[in-house]
């Protein structure tokens, strides 16, 4: 299995909380401290969503245009529901019922849609806490539940190779300390209020282990975990895009969906 060598946006610790905005980039405050590391391509890897945090599947939509997110909230988000139910053999699924495009800045689309650059900076998608607060609220109240865990799910829509892939850090390689406190603020495009969650930045270390998946198409899906209420599991995926050094001068700019979605097992 080939690795490449690539720069990913790890951040250094600073006496200020840093934050950064789903839209107005220039106004962030994320202390970048990029590392060149090797990262190993995941096909042919046997990884688990509950030990390394991340896996890929084999899925096919019945959408055609994955790109029209009022189709994607009717007819996407359920079959989401369905791979993750199969994914995880949990009892139900909660939705976040709309999609989330992201464009490489190659694609020149990223001021008509919100929250749609890719994430040069290594983050985790909600901090432990908020989290876990966020699957309480979705949480179905009938029933007694054992276990609770959140998902994203990550498709390509251009063809490989993928110019911007997304990098993730094997949870087995994190060590106490290695995540840093931060703010996420979303400022909605059509200029309604802003809201915040708290997240997690970055740091280097020497023992992380990286993958990403080499030349993903729109037929497959990649998940990862984002939060966990078993602590002997994976969560708090740290990922992020960066610059794939194979990929040619030409190559269509990386398009991606996400979908997520809040598993629950009961009693």
């Amino acid at each position: 299995m080939a690795s490449i060598r690539a720069q990913i946006g790890y951040s250094e610790r600073t006496e200020k909380r840093p934050y950064f905005y789903a839209n107005a980039h220039e106004k962030d405050f994320v202390p970048l401290a990029p590392r060149e590391v090797e990262i190993h391509d995941a096909r042919g890897r046997d990884c688990s969503l509950d030990v390394e945090g991340f896996t890929l599947t084999t899925h096919a939509s019945t959408l055609a245009d994955l790109t029209d997110l009022d189709e994607v909230k009717r007819t996407h988000s359920p079959e989401i529901a369905d791979l993750l139910t199969r994914l995880t053999g949990c009892d139900q699924v909660a939705m976040t019922p709309m999609g989330i495009l992201r464009f490489s800045e190659s694609a020149g689309s990223n001021a008509n849609h919100d929250n749609s650059h890719p994430a040069r900076f290594v983050h985790v998608d909600m901090a432990r806490e908020a989290a876990a607060e966020a699957r309480r609220k979705t949480a179905p109240g009938n029933r007694e539940i054992v276990r609770s865990a959140q998902y994203n799910v990550w498709r390509v829509l251009s063809p490989p190779p993928q110019d911007v892939p997304l990098g993730l850090c094997d949870y087995t390689s994190l060590q106490d300390g290695d995540l840093l406190d931060c703010r996420a603020i979303f400022d909605p495009l059509d200029g309604s209020p802003e809201w915040e969650f708290p997240n997690y930045l970055l740091q280097h270390n020497r023992a992380h282990r990286w993958f990403y998946y080499s030349n993903m198409h729109p037929g497959e899906a990649l998940v990862f975990k984002t939060s966990e209420s078993d602590p002997e599991r994976a969560q708090l995926m740290p990922h992020g895009a960066f610059d794939n050094p194979q990929a040619p001068a030409d190559a269509a700019p990386r398009v991606s969906l996400e979908m997520r979605g809040t598993a629950y097992w009961f009693a």
